[in-house]
This record gives C-alpha cells, structure tokens and sequence, in this order.
C-alpha cells in the first residue's frame, strides 16, 4: 500500500507558530537524559539509605518507567532530537540511552521510520502490537501477570543471551514485541554496559540493588509499561486514510506521567502528525490543535484507565 498521507504543518499553523513548535535546545536534550539518570541514582539512594518494602516498590517502579524513559529518549535521538551535532546525538542517543536498556540506535531508527511511512498499514513493523486489540480482560490479566513475573522479559531476552553462543544467528532489526534490539554484538554491548553499571553499584555500596532494583524494574516494571505505552499508542485506532486518526493521545495526569508515561510519550498522535518534533514541544503542538478545532479529528482519551477499558473490552467467549 501507498505511505500514509503527510500534512503539511503551513496549513494547520502560522510561520511563528511553527517556528516556536520545531525550535530546538541541545541543552533541553541534555538535560532530559540528566533526568533520567537522575531519577535512577535518587531511586537507588533511597531504597539503600532506608530499605524498606516501601523504598524498593517506590524504587523498582520509578527506575522501570525511567528505563522506559531512556528507550524515549532514543527515539528522540532517533529523529535527530536529543542534540544539535549529529555526533553529540548519534552517541548520547546510543551509549547513555540504547544500550543500558538492550536497545540499538541505528537498527531502531531504521524500522521505526517504516512504521511512520506506513502507520497502521500492511507494511507497518508495529502493526502486530495493535492488530489483535481489542482483547479480553482475561487475556490482559495473563500478559500483565506475565510481565511482572518476569516471563516476558525472559522470553525477549534469553534467545538474545543464547546467541552468544551460536556460531550462526538470524539478524533482525529489532523485535516487533519491544525496543529490544537483536543480534550477537548488539547483546554483547547491552552485558558489558550493565556490567561496567554493576561495578558503578558495587563501588558506591549498593550493588545489591543493581539486581534488587535496576535489573529487576527491567524484567518486571518496564515490561508491563511498555505493554501499556504500545497499546495506548495504537491499539483501537483507525486504518483508514485521515492521518489525524492513526495514533492516540492520553492526556495522562501526574502519576501516570511518573509511572506510566515519561517525557510527554503520552502525546503520541501529536508525534505521529508532525514527527519531527522535540518531544518537549508536543504540549504545545497538542494546545494549538485543540485551539484550532482539530483534536475532534484525533482519537484522545482522558488517561490510561480509559485506554485500558476500551482495548480490554472484547467479550469472554461463551463456554459450550
């Protein structure tokens, strides 16, 4: 099928309002991956200063969402949003965002951008994350109960371990269940980063919690919202030809901002609409479209829950 239709931005906004929504700051970039690191470091300090039930729930899924946060921030870089120089973006986007998370910059750039020429096509990589919605409630519970136990991230991660010691392996871009890059040096880079982050823990006393906290968010937090990110995005969305309708905002409230949605991914038709914007601009680009009568034309729900009840609401099959 033909790419989805673009817009062009001259007829929806003004010269200024364009050029106030596509201005970009290298030191925003910067300071958005201080953040998330951060975040990390404050999470582990307080589960390792007062160790408590409370501490490490806080800290496991604080440092989950902000693991997700760093794959968003790849795809910020992906866009050529993170930095002004290419070299600055290229390597950020890779070694402080990708790897630490078992993803892969270039290899996640290259199907991503098929995903946006071909959104919620035939040829979509990411169709498959949206095309079984909606389902049942019972068939969520058992993806989220897999998720937190731990057998998703086995299930994406263990073939990857196995291919190191493989002489032959089948290169794929990326997996279509997640940002997890594939491939033998690409795992190899994700064992030695966390292996340098494990002597950083071991060093500053805490490297307990390099698997209490940081290795377990990512088997069990971040699996369950990346779950949840992929389906708010396009599950239940339309095929049809308007690209206005093809991805979904979720006007998400604090707490799912801290838990769930980090760094204004919640806007997400607003990115698939003018997708070279900085994601820090996506507040705005979202203000005007409202401003201009447009958002009738968008599919946006109130918060997750509400996403949550709409790709959940396939009946249970009556038992014979």
């Amino acid at each position: 099928m033909p790419a989805v239709a673009r817009l062009d931005p001259r007829t929806i906004f003004s010269a200024e309002e364009w050029r106030r929504l596509t201005a970009r700051s290298s030191l925003r970039g910067m300071w958005l991956v201080f953040h998330a690191w951060g975040a990390i470091a404050a999470s582990i300090a307080l589960v390792t200063l007062w160790p408590n039930p409370l501490s490490w729930l806080i800290a496991v899924m604080i440092v989950g969402t902000r693991q997700l946060g760093l794959a968003i921030l790849m795809h910020e870089a992906a866009h050529g949003g993170l930095h002004a120089n290419k070299a600055i973006n290229e390597w950020v986007g890779q070694w402080l965002c990708a790897v630490p998370v078992g993803a892969d910059l270039a290899s996640y750039r290259s199907y991503h951008l098929q995903h946006h020429k071909f959104t919620q096509q035939p040829e979509d990589p990411d169709l498959s994350l949206s095309a079984p919605f909606p389902i049942t409630r019972e068939s969520y519970t058992r993806k989220a109960v897999r998720d937190l136990t731990g057998q998703t991230f086995v299930k994406q991660r263990l073939p990857l371990l196995l291919s190191l010691f493989r002489r032959e392996e089948q290169e794929q871009a990326v997996s279509h269940e997640s940002f997890v890059a594939t491939g033998r040096a690409k795992m190899a880079r994700f064992l030695t980063v966390n292996a340098l982050m494990f002597l950083l823990f071991w060093l500053a006393g805490a490297g307990i919690w390099f698997f209490g906290v940081w290795l377990l968010a990512m088997a069990t937090w971040l699996s369950l919202v990346t779950r949840i990110r992929n389906i708010a995005e396009h599950a239940c969305t339309s095929t049809g030809e308007d690209p206005f309708s093809h991805a979904r905002t979720t006007r998400a409230n604090p707490i799912e901002r801290a838990l769930i949605a980090p760094y204004w991914v919640n806007y997400h038709a607003e990115h698939h609409l003018f997708m070279y914007l900085p994601c820090y601009r996506l507040t705005e680009a979202h203000r005007l479209l409202v401003e201009k009568g447009l958002i009738k034309r968008m599919e946006v729900k109130p918060g997750y829950l509400e996403v949550m009840r709409l790709a959940t609401s396939r009946q249970q099959a009556a038992r014979a």
